[in-house]
């Protein structure tokens, strides 16, 4: 028996692949730039499918030792990763405690939560620009490791604590019972039933973090030490722009954010369902 397709089904099918594509022709453009050679882009445009398809570009923005990427990537890990694990983990602890116990002005802290979530980083640039020169924190990686873990901190425990209200608590009262202490409920199940959630936080706080542009300007001063984002900013050049060169660098800066959403993404669509679907 075939199955009839109504014709709403049919329009929304066509705008949804209308707006993706739309969504994906700017990715296009960008790829398209990064293969082809300075003079072919500027003489005869992206969208010409005819010409010389090359990997210089990319090559060149990894290697060059006047702005090396490669460098910059290494750096890039070495902020992001700890920025990503420390605060979900202090996060998740919070969580938990916002919504399994009772502490007094437990309701005006979460709303402080809220209204931190709603801070614009311009707001708070100098004092955090004061406060990491009076620890001597400028300029390093440490500093900016503080800065984006903080920064993490609200939105991480918001996102863990609507999550942790969905989790059944039989499990943990059972748990409980048999002797299980606060920590090891916490740990050992809580946790582990949790780790949809976890994950779906881990690839937002890593792709933000990594994506930064503001913070990374604003604190790290010394080229050596410049992030992914600050590195491509600067394959602009003085007198020129090499289109190939920054669409090369742009690619290269956005291609780890989009991996790890791939090999995850799993595990983000079951975090963000589980707020929704409840078992």
């Amino acid at each position: 028996m075939r199955r009839k397709i109504s014709l709403s089904t049919v329009a929304v099918n066509l705008v949804a692949w209308g707006l993706a594509a739309l969504w994906a022709l700017p990715v296009v453009g960008l790829v398209m730039v990064s293969v082809r050679p300075y003079k072919e882009v500027i003489l005869q445009g992206w969208w010409t499918l005819s010409g010389h398809f090359t990997l210089d570009n990319y090559v060149n923005a990894l290697f060059n030792p006047s702005y090396s990427l490669a460098q910059s990537y290494v750096n890039s890990f070495i902020i992001t990763i700890p920025s990503t694990i420390v605060p979900i983990l202090l996060a998740a602890l919070a969580a938990y405690g916002f919504s399994r116990f009772s502490f007094p002005m437990k309701s005006y802290l979460f709303l402080a939560l809220l209204l931190i979530m709603a801070a614009p980083q311009q707001m708070v640039v100098i004092p955090l620009y004061m406060m990491l020169k009076d620890m001597r924190l400028i300029n390093t990686f440490q500093g900016l490791i503080l800065i984006h873990s903080s920064w993490g901190l609200a939105w991480i425990t918001f996102f863990m604590h609507n999550f942790f209200e969905m989790l059944p608590r039989e499990i943990e009262e059972a748990a409980r019972v048999d002797g299980a202490s606060d920590i090891t409920i916490f740990f050992n199940i809580v946790l582990r039933l949790s780790m949809p959630a976890l994950l779906s936080a881990a690839v937002i706080q890593f792709t933000w973090v990594w994506s930064d542009f503001f913070f990374a300007l604003m604190f790290l001063i010394s080229p050596d030490k410049y992030v992914i984002t600050q590195r491509v900013a600067t394959l602009r050049g003085q007198y020129y722009i090499d289109w190939g060169l920054l669409s090369a660098g742009s690619v290269l800066a956005m291609l780890v954010p989009l991996l790890i959403y791939a090999l995850l993404q799993k595990y983000f669509i079951r975090g963000m369902v589980g707020w929704t679907v409840k078992g």
